[in-house]
């Protein structure tokens, strides 16, 4: 029944062209030797989708939270999660087409920390960006798309030291599935 639904199809269409989008901006922002742009690019692209779309999660991380806590379907958190990695994919490799030597695509351990340290950071920025889509949940877009692009550079600003400050596990599996690279791809 769920799937002969246009709301379901339009959820799905959302997920891929919100994840390709947000992933596209913020592998275009990590070309930038300053690590500010992407944090920064990051947190306004998913606020303007907030704000456009109506808040696709972009984020499989976001979606499995919503499944837990029984927010969403399981055909239709299903389908959102194919539906972001093929859009992170697919972005990953427009951005590796363009950019030199694939720059600024795969995230990882950086030199500052341990694979431990990194993976501590991504998991508390992942956790407050949770917190925030949960906290804003049913209120305006605009008021959404405030907090939510808030939380993202704030979470890319504070874990990127350590981690590259992915929080979305599409954000790191396309670039990965592109490049072939996977070295400690689990802690983004």
């Amino acid at each position: 029944q769920e799937l002969r639904s246009g709301c379901f199809w339009r959820g799905v269409l959302a997920e891929a062209v919100g994840t390709l989008i947000f992933v596209g901006v913020v592998l275009g922002a990590s070309a930038s030797p300053e690590p500010l742009a992407p944090a920064l690019a990051g947190g306004l692209a998913a606020g303007g989708l907030v704000c456009a779309l109506g808040g696709p999660q972009a984020n499989p991380a976001l979606t499995l939270a919503l499944l837990c806590t029984r927010k969403l379907s399981a055909l239709r958190g299903a389908g959102g999660l194919l539906a972001q990695c093929v859009g992170a994919s697919l972005a990953a490799a427009a951005a590796r087409a363009v950019l030199p030597d694939g720059t600024g695509l795969v995230t990882g351990v950086s030199a500052a920390g341990t694979a431990g340290m990194a993976l501590a950071w991504e998991t508390f920025a992942t956790f407050q960006l949770a917190l925030a889509a949960f906290a804003t949940a049913g209120h305006a877009a605009t008021q959404a798309g405030l907090a939510l692009g808030s939380a993202v550079a704030a979470g890319a600003l504070a874990a990127g030291p350590f981690s590259g400050g992915s929080m979305n596990p599409a954000r790191s599996l396309g670039p990965a599935i592109v490049t072939g690279v996977w070295d400690h791809h689990w802690v983004s």
